[in-house]
């Protein structure tokens, strides 16, 4: 009776196992959407996932190595890249991990367990709840295969290692009884990433319209259950390892998981393909150069939405060869001004096969009045142009992916259609071909240095290159008071010329911006030094979230901006000391007061300190930044930038129209 008894249950158990495997996908969506809060709670997955990718992909090579007698190298093997400042999800890590240890076998209680995780992941987006919990057994597949690599030469790696049961794999009997299984084992997880990979490929494309791409609403949906699969599947290789590490005498036999996994993998690859064939078909059959005959093979133009593997090439009917690309998006307002500024890069670069450059015009309606408007700028344009008058299928893509907003930006592209730079137009209005090849390594390169008022003044003066290079000072001043600026003028003229000035061998030169050589009012001058400096204000503040010197210093003249005058004295390209108008006035207005000590301290030591001694002494007036809306990351709050003061600065939103296309053209 007993023994009926025990053959009933274990059928029963069988039954049961066998029907979690040949579940359909709506009775797994019934088990999983239970255990599912539409919160998404916000962290950095991609780059959890790049460090996952690293970590099993070393693991299984050691494995492969040791199992397989391979000798494959880690040099072989291109690491992924996370953010520095990502910050590891550890305790979620260890619970989820928690999950998994030392379970029992069988499907049904990989599933009980599947489901446990879940529902400690409920808040998280479905393909964070794959790659978290990929994450915690890479924790623990990692460290035991790494411990296995150092066993032989580190007494503490031995230690841990035989804590972590490592030997009963990698002596000769334990290796050959398990070789098969540990090779199943290492195929699953390949497998698995696999899965992950194209859960985030398919993530990544559903930024298109599922009307354009109706492809994508059926891979979506399909998202949750095959997170569940690859989940499963972990947990499955999870108990194989704990079995293997144990010496059980039953480990857990994966050959169903595998065949189910590679099953959801060849179905995921089957959809990205159908997707990316129907985000081809809207695509832009021809990008025409107007100096010369060209097309580019379009497909491999859009970033992460390419139907081929192979790096993005131009085709003139000879051998294709790789390019470094900068796309340049902009609206039908793209101002003269705006063109102009690539012109020298152009000129630079035309002769070098490998660099090109491409303007993609973004509008969401042609009309006879915008296809004028095309023409007209496309003539000013000696590089290649998107020449398509209907809905292009990447648009969406651009505003979405690199926060196209109406403003020009600069997109640099490597030879492998990589992002180097998402947008290079604030670095090449500040540095021009100094910035050149436009990465953000070389921007951030750049913009540390403190000699950067040559970068902002050049051009703006044909004697400013010399001055600098002479290190003389150099008053650079304006304002909208045009009284203010005559009494500057005359006091700074009278300072440079005094007896004591030129008995301390101090050469002084004086420059009004917004002034041409010959004296008169240049708008345009004015409005290159100020575009400049928001540019370089935004380099600043793309790259660090703590303002530096040179970062205040620029952020307190931009709140000169709209005064009724302000002015800096450099060094050279070095500034001294910037103020506001009344200030600086004074101290040459009081020059009597301290010219003496001119003798003794120098004049710039002697300047700076009478003009901090007036600023503590005088009334502040209120900090004013007005920054123009960039489609990059805008500062959230800044403290104010003057001498003494630290305060969060209030925020307010306020809108400006010049009257005229093109702000750069507008009086500032």
């Amino acid at each position: 009776m007993a023994s009926k008894g025990v053959r009933s249950s274990a059928q029963e158990t069988v039954k049961s196992e066998l029907s979690v495997l040949t579940m359909s996908d709506h009775d797994i969506m019934n088990y999983i959407y239970a255990t599912h809060v539409h919160g998404d709670e916000k962290f950095d997955v991609d780059s959890l996932f790049a460090l996952v990718e690293n970590t099993l992909k070393r693991a299984t090579l050691i494995v492969d190595n040791i199992a397989l007698g391979t000798k494959v190298h880690f040099e072989s093997l291109e690491d992924k890249t996370s953010k520095a400042s990502f910050n590891t999800p550890l305790c979620t890590l260890k619970k989820v991990s928690c999950e998994m240890q030392c379970k029992a076998l069988g499907e049904e209680i990989a599933h009980k367990t599947t489901m446990s995780i879940l529902s400690k992941l409920s808040s998280y987006s479905w393909d964070a709840k794959a790659v978290l919990t990929l994450a915690a057994f890479a924790l623990e597949y990692g460290d035991f295969w790494l411990l296995a690599q150092l066993h032989p030469s580190d007494q503490l790696a031995k230690s841990m290692g035989i804590l972590k049961q490592v030997p009963v794999i990698l002596r000769r009997p334990g290796l050959q009884k398990h070789r098969k299984a540990l090779v199943e084992l290492n195929n699953l997880i390949k497998t698995t990433l696999e899965v992950i990979e194209c859960i985030f490929e398919l993530e990544k494309l559903s930024i298109y319209d599922k009307r354009d791409v109706p492809a994508l609403v059926i891979a979506m949906n399909r998202i949750p259950v095959d997170v569940y699969w690859a989940i499963l599947t972990v947990v499955a290789c999870s108990t194989k390892m704990c079995g293997l590490t144990n010496e059980d005498d039953q480990v857990q036999d994966l050959s169903p998981f595998a065949l189910k996994l590679n099953i959801v993998l060849s179905i995921l690859k089957k959809q990205i393909q159908l997707c990316k064939q129907q985000i081809g078909s809207g695509l832009p059959p021809v990008l025409q150069c107007t100096g010369a005959v060209a097309s580019v093979t379009c497909v491999q133009f859009w970033p992460r939405v390419r139907i081929a593997t192979t790096p993005l090439h131009w085709s003139t009917g000879a051998k294709p060869f790789p390019i470094l690309t900068m796309l340049v998006d902009s609206s039908l307002d793209i101002s003269i001004d705006e063109i102009s500024i690539l012109k020298p890069i152009y000129d630079a670069i035309r002769k070098e096969d490998q660099y090109k450059i491409v303007w993609i015009p973004i509008v969401d309606q042609w009309n006879d009045d915008t296809r004028k408007n095309f023409e007209m700028l496309k003539s000013k344009m000696p590089w290649y142009v998107v020449q398509y008058f209907s809905h292009i299928a990447g648009i969406r893509f651009i505003k979405e992916e690199w926060h196209f907003n109406n403003k020009p930006i600069i997109v640099v592209m490597n030879q492998k259609g990589q992002v180097e730079c998402p947008n290079a137009i604030h670095m090449i209005r500040v540095w021009g071909m100094r910035a050149f090849p436009f990465s953000s390594s070389v921007e951030e390169s750049l913009s540390n240095g403190r000699d950067w008022m040559g970068s902002i003044v050049t051009g703006i003066n044909p004697n400013i290159h010399n001055w600098i290079k002479e290190e003389k000072y150099i008053f650079f001043y304006g304002g909208k008071d045009k009284e203010w600026i005559q009494q500057f003028t005359k006091r700074a003229n009278a300072l440079a010329n005094d007896p004591v000035i030129k008995d301390a061998r101090v050469s002084i030169e004086l420059l009004c911006v917004g002034k041409c050589s010959k004296g008169e009012d240049d708008h345009s001058i004015l409005g290159h030094f100020w575009n400049r400096m928001d540019s370089f204000f935004f380099s600043k503040t793309q790259k660090k979230n703590e303002p530096d010197p040179v970062t205040q210093e620029i952020q307190k003249l931009l709140s000169y901006k709209n005064e009724s005058g302000w002015a800096v004295l450099s060094k050279g390209s070095r500034v001294v000391v910037s103020g506001h108008g009344t200030s600086f006035l004074k101290v040459l207005e009081e020059f009597d007061k301290w010219k003496e000590s001119v003798r003794q301290m120098g004049f710039e030591i002697c300047f700076k300190e009478y003009h901090e001694k007036l600023i503590i002494h005088t009334a502040r007036r209120c900090c004013r930044v007005d920054i123009p809306f960039t489609p990059e990351k805008n500062p959230q709050q800044m403290t104010c930038p003057e001498a003494g003061c630290s305060r969060v600065m209030e925020t307010y939103i306020s809108h400006k129209c010049c009257h005229i296309d093109g702000a750069v053209n507008g009086q500032h």
